[in-house]
């Protein structure tokens, strides 16, 4: 079981690489986080901020991970020593995994919440919902503290088996087959959702930009969430890079994942807002707005339940694929520089995010039995996401586009990124490479700056 894996698989064609990261990138951050942080951060604003972000930030860091995987075909931290830079740069690896792991242990138990109100909806509990039970639902479903910390483990275990199956058989295959059906499902909400009461307000709120809500914590939290939703700054986009085929082109893929991703999100934000408008709720209600609102959706419509248990799924699909990219980020690390195999790393990593996990989901309410005790001045579940998507994924990501803009040479990288000459994109190669060495790191440095007092912009 400990015995090193000798062999190392790819992804067997462009479609899977594409399936595959969007899977990573499109997940609870654009059903859950997205429409959350919209609704708490002054809507069309924050929108604003976060597709600048997803341009000049994103998108560059993107390739950049992608570069680096492919270009050494190891793990996010093997792929430093691969390519010959100095020891230093490792933390760049290590700061990944330390950012997957912290994510993993909010992001599990929410996942939970997700398998569990899929659950529910094969019971029929929420065939007369309304607008007061669903607040009540949510409270009731995240509280525990067993039944919280039991659909943690279900997930857990789901990743574990998809993951020791391997990159073909484990991580293409679900992705490919399940993710268009997820995006079918958003549409079908939106529908429904456009046609209720004072759906206009949701829509509003949701495009309308007003510059004054705009705040030094607002641009970090949307440049944070580019980084979450893209899986940026974590390892993430490295180690799936390393999974790449050789004729993959590396450019157009962050693009379509980046277009997609915020498609996705902006459809989740319509389905979301209209509802919480129509039923009078408050847009930012916080991390529990998806399961506040979806149900109400579905109660509105034929046949509604069955689609309710459809939508769960297929997000307890996008939910789970996600976290697939996040744990074979270690799991990539132990294998290949542990020595460890696979199967055997797929289970530590497992076991050691719920153990900690257990911190996140027994403080991500108020009435939880740890939810009134902080640690920094947030809770544990808090704690995990901010350190993460406001800290760790931007310095990650600034010292990515550092490491690819000044330190490898820009012959080698338009030589990866052309796939050897045999695309010819060199002026778009350079306009990439212009915003990598020179944008990016210096927006992702204002904001970071900024945020933490050092600057006052």
């Amino acid at each position: 079981m400990w015995a090193k894996k000798e062999s190392r698989e790819k992804f067997s064609t462009g479609l899977a690489v594409f399936f595959a990261t969007l899977g990573s990138a499109l997940g609870l951050g654009n059903i859950w986080k997205f429409p959350y942080l919209t609704g708490e951060n002054g809507g069309g604003a924050f929108l604003f901020v976060y597709v600048i972000c997803i341009l000049f930030v994103g998108i560059p860091v993107m390739v950049c991970e992608f570069y680096i995987g492919r270009k050494t075909r190891k793990n996010a931290v093997g792929a430093f020593e691969k390519l010959k830079a100095h020891p230093a740069w490792k933390i760049i690896g290590f700061m990944g995994i330390l950012s997957a792991y912290l994510i993993m242990f909010f992001y599990s138990c929410v996942a939970g919440w997700v398998y569990l109100y899929m659950f529910k909806a094969v019971k029929g509990d929420f065939a007369s919902i309304t607008a007061r039970s669903a607040e009540a639902e949510f409270g009731s479903a995240v509280i525990g503290p067993w039944s919280p910390l039991i659909w943690q483990l279900i997930v857990l275990v789901a990743v574990a088996v998809i993951l020791i199956g391997g990159v073909k058989k484990g991580i293409e295959r679900v992705t490919k087959t399940l993710l268009p059906v997820l995006f079918i499902l958003i549409l079908v909400c939106d529908i429904r959702a456009l046609t209720l009461p004072g759906a206009s307000q949701g829509v509003q709120f949701l495009f309308h930009v007003d510059f004054a809500r705009l705040t030094p914590e607002v641009i970090l939290t949307a440049l944070g969430l580019a980084f979450f939703k893209l899986s940026l700054g974590m390892g993430t986009m490295i180690t799936y890079g390393s999974y790449f085929t050789d004729d993959n082109n590396m450019i157009a893929t962050p693009v379509k994942v980046a277009a997609s991703d915020t498609m996705v999100s902006l459809l989740a934000g319509i389905a979301i807002f209209p509802t919480v408008f129509s039923f009078q709720m408050e847009p930012g209600a916080g991390p529990g707005l998806l399961f506040m609102t979806i149900p109400l959706v579905f109660s509105q419509i034929p046949l509604g339940n069955i689609l309710l248990v459809a939508f769960f799924f297929l997000t307890s699909i996008a939910a789970t694929t996600a976290m697939i990219s996040l744990v074979e980020v270690p799991v990539a690390y132990f294998a290949e520089e542990r020595g460890i195999s696979r199967t055997g790393a797929v289970i530590f990593n497992c076991f050691l995010i719920m153990l900690i996990g257990i911190l996140a989901t027994l403080s991500a309410h108020k009435a939880a039995l740890l939810g009134k005790i902080p640690v920094f001045g947030k809770t544990f579940f808090d704690l995990f996401d901010y350190t993460s998507s406001n800290i760790l994924l931007p310095v990650g990501g600034l010292l990515i586009a550092l490491f690819v803009g000044h330190v490898v040479r820009k012959e080698e990288f338009r030589d990866e990124l052309s796939n050897h000459g045999t695309l010819s994109m060199d002026g778009l190669i350079n306009f990439v490479y212009f915003l990598i060495r020179w944008v990016t790191p210096v927006l992702l440095a204002l904001v970071f700056l900024n945020s933490i007092g050092v600057l006052n912009i």
